[in-house]
């Protein structure tokens, strides 16, 4: 299944190819967003917020097919 993963700031850095921050992944069924950070290679401790289908979600949720998934890392300033 193919899963649309927008990494966003400090985050894009964990994108291969596009400067954007927008990835296709093609993941096997059933995978929760924490093994896809882990396929991903992507530091689970760097990400502070997770949206799936513009849903706040954790990495337990499980992701369908055209998933589309955002991952935010901490915001800091004042």
């Amino acid at each position: 299944m193919v899963i649309e993963v927008r990494l966003y700031a400090t985050l894009r850095r964990y994108s291969p190819a596009s400067a954007t921050g927008i990835v296709m992944v093609d993941v096997p069924d059933g995978i929760t967003v924490d093994e896809l950070l882990a396929e991903m290679e992507i530091d689970r401790n760097e990400v502070k917020m997770i949206m799936v289908n513009g849903i706040h979600s954790d990495g337990n949720r499980m992701l369908a097919d055209g998933d589309r998934v955002g991952l935010f890392p901490p915001v800091g300033g004042g």
